[in-house]
Order: C-alpha cells, then sequence, then structure tokens
C-alpha cells in the first residue's frame, strides 16, 4: 500500500505539470480553434525571463510575476501580429508558423542565456529534503501539493471564465463560427488575442514549475512535458477543461505506476513513444477526446 501511494503521489506531481499545460491548448482550441505547437517553448522562454530577472535582483515571486504578464502579452503579440494575418489567408498554415514558433523560441533562448543553463532556479514552494506530508508510510513533498493545488485553482478559475463571465461565451462563439459572432457584436480580435494570451500566461505558470523541480532552466525542459501535455488534451478533448485535467493527472499517474512497477519496460524514452501512440490511436477512433463535444454541421 505504501508503495502504490508513493507512485501515485510522484504521478500526481508531475500529471499536475502536464495537466497545466493541456489547459492552455484547450484555452486557445476553445477560442480559436487551432493548437499551439510552440506553446512549451514560449513557456520555456517567459522562464527564462523569469530568471534574469531575478539574476538582476528582483524578487523571484515578483519575477514570476512579471514573467507571467510578459506570457501573456508575448501570447497575445505572437497571434495579432502572426497567426492572425496567416489564418486569414491559409488556416492550414499556422500549423507551420507555430512549428517555426518552436524551433525560432528555443534557439532565441539559446542564444540569449548561453549560461543561464548553469544557474539554479528557485522553487515557489518549499523544497527541502524535511519538506513533505506523511500519507501512510508515503511520503508527499509539499512542493508536490502545491503545484497540484495550483492547477486545480486554475481548473476552477478557467471554469467560471467560460461558463459565467461573457468573455468565456465570446470564446466559444469565437471558435464556433467567427462570422456569425462578429455580426452579433463580439469583437473578434481581442477574444482572439486573449485566448492566446491566456495560454502562454498558463504554459508561463507550468515553465516555472518545471524548472523549480528541476532546480535549473534549460532550454530543453519543456520539449517532453509538451508532449505529455498534448496527450492529454488529445485524451481529455480538446475543448474540455475537466478533461485535460483529468487526462494530465491520469496520464501522470499511469506513467509513474508503469515506472514503479516495470522500471525494465518502462523508462522516460518508452514512455515519451507511449504518449506518441496514445495520441495516435485516440485520434483514430475518437478526435473528440473522452469528455470532448463532438462537432454537428449542417450540410
Amino acid at each position: 500500500m505504501e508503495r502504490f501511494l508513493q507512485y501515485l503521489f510522484d504521478g500526481l506531481s508531475i500529471g499536475s505539470v502536464y495537466a497545466l499545460l493541456a489547459l492552455g491548448l484547450v484555452v486557445i482550441f476553445r477560442g480559436t480553434g487551432q493548437l499551439n505547437f510552440a506553446q512549451g517553448e514560449m513557456g520555456m522562454f517567459c522562464t527564462f525571463v523569469v530568471w534574469q530577472l531575478h539574476d538582476w535582483g528582483l524578487p523571484f515571486v515578483l519575477s514570476c510575476v512579471l514573467g507571467v504578464v510578459f506570457g501573456f502579452l508575448l501570447g497575445a503579440a505572437t497571434e495579432i501580429t502572426l497567426i492572425r494575418p496567416v489564418a486569414k489567408k491559409s488556416p492550414g498554415a499556422v500549423f507551420v508558423i507555430t512549428i517555426a514558433l518552436l524551433l525560432g523560441f528555443n534557439s532565441l533562448a539559446a542564444n540569449l542565456w548561453v549560461t543561464a543553463q548553469q544557474n539554479l532556479f528557485p522553487s515557489l514552494f518549499p523544497n527541502d529534503p524535511e519538506d513533505f506530508a506523511t500519507i501512510l508510510g508515503a511520503h508527499w513533498t509539499y512542493e508536490a501539493i502545491g503545484i497540484f493545488l495550483v492547477v486545480l485553482a486554475l481548473t476552477a478559475a478557467l471554469f467560471a471564465l467560460f461558463r459565467y463571465s461573457k468573455f468565456g461565451l465570446a470564446m466559444r462563439a469565437v471558435a464556433s463560427n467567427s462570422d456569425s459572432s462578429r455580426l452579433v457584436g463580439i469583437r473578434n480580435g481581442r477574444v482572439l488575442a486573449a485566448s492566446w494570451g491566456l495560454a502562454i500566461a498558463l504554459a508561463a505558470v507550468g515553465g516555472i514549475l518545471v524548472a523549480g523541480r528541476a532546480g535549473i532552466v534549460t532550454t530543453g525542459m519543456m520539449f517532453q512535458v509538451f508532449i505529455f501535455a498534448t496527450a492529454a488534451a488529445t485524451v481529455g478533448g480538446l475543448d474540455s477543461l475537466g478533461g485535460a485535467v483529468i487526462g494530465g493527472l491520469g496520464l501522470g499517474v499511469t506513467k509513474s505506476m508503469l515506472a514503479g512497477y516495470q522500471p525494465e519496460w518502462i523508462g522516460d524514452s518508452m514512455a515519451l513513444g507511449v504518449a506518441l501512440i496514445l495520441i495516435f490511436v485516440v485520434m483514430l477512433f475518437k478526435p473528440t477526446g473522452l469528455w470532448g463535444t463532438a462537432k454537428v454541421e449542417r450540410v
């Protein structure tokens, strides 16, 4: 029982990060009907900004807040200057743009912060060796508990935004039919920019948490995390906030259990392959995901 709980807590810890990035994918998809494959790298870039601000002497919490704000502005600016003009001419070309952004932000961070990869990145939560809670013999660190609670709080806030606010309704309307939404007075441009801004802000939070857990910020820290987050969003449903969270936590727990009970079969490289296969299978047999909403079109 103790061993099972330990794997469960470990899985919830890493699954929380997957869920956080999956939420960002859902926000963009619900607001624009698009996927941003550069989301992980943009979150990584924002994390380097946080590191730089803290290295200049700002308090770490303030640096994190400014980094998240920078992420929102970066996402909104990217949508306005790159995504929107391309989407008007060729919606399919948005995929190419996001791949180019992925490579671009990775290269830019590597050139701007060559030495930053050798520096430590603090955590928002207590992470000393003695900072953990013991539950039925299993250890759950305060840092992991904090990350889990952050994801739950952000999920609740996003759920309230989508369900009870005019902005959330506008996001769904724009994603469903941009022409009709414009006719009823919705300012599509603002909705699209805000959707991207909100998603990159979430990615920035994810990057801060990932770097804090690892204790270091690197240009490659978000790649594998983003793959698992994409699998989580795909399984849960690209328009379902709850599905993204359940998918992320479930994927994290499953990975932890398999790696714990079958370490000779499931390593990090194998787990990444399993995530890619999972994306393929779900898209093949249930493209809307387990909790996604099927789109009905009149013909």
